[in-house]
């Protein structure tokens, strides 16, 4: 055999390198192995692009048959809007028809605006509204006009009525092409309120004149029917303007409004809550009737205080002062001249002289109305305070009760807390024999007796006529006016450690012979060295009364 011959192989001539051969243009690919696509490639690439397709035609199946009528009525709800048709809100007016709030065309012709009368003192009575709200789209996201306060308020359901409905066929571009109503809408009712607006009115401008001139932070009054308890004025000062609390434009006004340290929102004849002082006398007088401490002639002797042994150093004196020294006096003059030490005595008892305690001085004041919330009403507030020994532990880290509370809340200091309105239905039950009444805010509303307060007719009358002496030649003198005859009892409470500054209240009721008309006024936070207070407000709204409006005095 012939023998095979080897030699080395040289890579080069195994790979060839396109490098190595100038004729093959790279730039055109030339010299390149290419590599055939393998079927697993087709056969992956074909199945993607399968699923792709079917992913489409299930979504145009679920648009189109599946889901074909949601979306349908998606794009018809986009043509068509609903939009509601608001109902005109009922007329807010007085017991003589004289409108204090009402409709007007606003800017926006879907909404009315409110408008109130212009006059002062009509705030916290009246109330105002929020207007329905929308969004930038137009669509409305509260529908109703909601009552903020007073009577805008309470009557909320009465006054909105009920809204329609009404369908708008608009284009691509949101222009209304038609529209057709749906659901008419129906009318809010009326209110007629029980108020006098241009006693209410007078009585504001004659409390703010008198806050204005001395310096009280504040004020309010009442004026009640005695027989049917009708509400004739309810004012607070300072107050608010409904017109610009419904609108909201007048944003710096707004904003005053709520960081006002007069506190111009709240309504201080219901729901603020003072010290009496002096004008509970005649309530702690009628108890000590009844049970029979004194009777119409006992004359107790002021010479100016009282002192008793001091409860924590018995060698010592704790001085119980008058405002000043009253002499004997029974218990007509002791209401017409306020005599502190006449009710400390019948209150607390002093030497001789029984007194009723603070159990009793509870039961009457209550009896009377005060210490009670008036429930499911528009002058629903708050139930004030009657100092008691479980108040005074509550309140005082379980301290003891002493006599010296007892004479205080006597006199209606220590704790003692009541709203005017309390105060107006508590006189109005002394005027017509003890029917405690629930004030009512619409002419012509039912009275609700609350209970007949068991006391014999004879100290009822007892009581009025310390109340018509107070006014003759008394600490309510003031109203001892010509042009009809008037029963008062005032009141200047104490505030604070301190005692310079001052409630000042005046009550009463008239005419003296057949009553009518109960009231109450008061100025809240004054210098106790104020010659002037309530009862210059109360006389500068009768005398305004006697020519302005002089059937009341009939």
């Amino acid at each position: 055999m012939r023998p095979h011959s080897h030699r080395e192989i040289d890579p080069d001539e195994i790979l060839i390198d396109a490098h190595n051969l100038p004729q093959f243009d790279t730039d055109q690919f030339e010299g390149r192995i290419e590599k055939p696509i393998s079927r697993l490639t087709l056969t992956l690439v074909g199945c993607f692009f399968i699923l792709l397709l079917s992913a489409y035609i299930m979504k145009a199946w679920s648009l189109q048959i599946s889901q074909g009528d949601t979306f349908a009525d998606k794009s018809e709800n986009n043509r068509l809007r609903h939009t509601p048709i608001f109902a005109a809100r009922g007329v807010i007016s007085d017991r003589n028809g004289v409108e204090l709030a009402w409709n007007v065309p606003s800017e926006d012709p879907d909404i009315a605006y409110r408008k109130y009368k212009d006059i002062p003192g009509l705030a916290h009575v009246v109330g105002y509204v929020q207007y329905p709200s929308k969004d930038s789209s137009g669509f409305y996201y509260q529908e109703d006009f909601k009552g903020i306060d007073g009577a805008e308020q309470y009557f909320n359901d009465t006054l909105q009525g009920a809204n329609g409905l009404k369908l708008i066929e608009v284009d691509a571009r949101g222009k209304v092409q038609s529209q057709n109503t749906i659901k008419p809408p129906k009318e809010g009712d009326n209110v007629q309120l029980s108020i006098d607006s241009r006693i209410q009115s007078k009585l504001y401008s004659s409390i703010r004149d008198v806050a204005e001139k001395v310096g009280f932070a504040g004020g309010g009054g009442v004026i009640m029917d005695v027989t049917n308890g009708e509400v004739i004025a309810l004012t607070s000062y300072p107050e608010y303007d409904p017109e610009v609390m419904s609108a909201r434009t007048d944003k710096d006004l707004v904003k005053k409004y709520l960081t006002d340290p007069g506190r111009p929102f709240l309504d201080r004849v219901v729901n603020g809550l003072y010290v009496p002082g002096s004008i509970v006398k005649p309530y702690v007088g009628i108890g000590a009737l009844n049970e029979g401490v004194i009777d119409p002639l006992t004359k107790i002797l002021s010479t100016g205080s009282i002192s008793i042994p001091n409860a924590y150093d018995p060698t010592k004196e704790t001085v119980f002062r008058d405002w000043r020294a009253q002499g004997y006096v029974d218990i007509r003059q002791a209401i017409a001249v306020s005599s502190d030490v006449y009710f400390y005595e019948v209150g607390g008892g002093y030497k001789d002289q029984k007194g009723i305690g603070v159990a009793k001085i509870d039961d009457y004041a209550r009896r009377f109305g005060f210490g009670q919330s008036i429930p499911n009403s528009f002058f629903s507030g708050s139930a004030g305070v009657i100092p008691t020994p479980e108040w005074k532990k509550q309140n005082f880290n379980g301290e003891t009760w002493k006599l010296g509370d007892t004479y205080h809340t006597a006199i209606g200091q220590y704790g003692f807390q009541v709203s005017a309105i309390q105060v107006v239905r508590a006189v109005a039950a002394l005027a017509n024999s003890g029917k405690l009444l629930d004030p009512v805010i619409v002419k012509g509303g039912q009275a609700n007796v609350v209970r007949q307060i068991d006391v014999p007719e004879k100290y009822f009358q007892i009581i009025r006529e310390g109340m018509r002496q107070g006014c003759l030649g008394g600490t309510g003198v003031s109203l001892n006016v010509p042009y009809v005859q008037m029963a008062t009892k005032s009141g200047t409470a104490e505030l604070g450690v301190t005692k310079e500054n001052v409630n000042s209240w005046m009550t009463g009721f008239w005419p003296y012979q057949n009553p009518r008309y109960a009231f109450a006024v008061f100025m809240e936070k004054g210098s106790r060295h104020n010659l002037i207070g309530a009862g210059a407000a109360m006389r500068e709204l009768v005398d305004w009364m006697s020519v302005n409006t002089p059937e009341y005095f009939k």
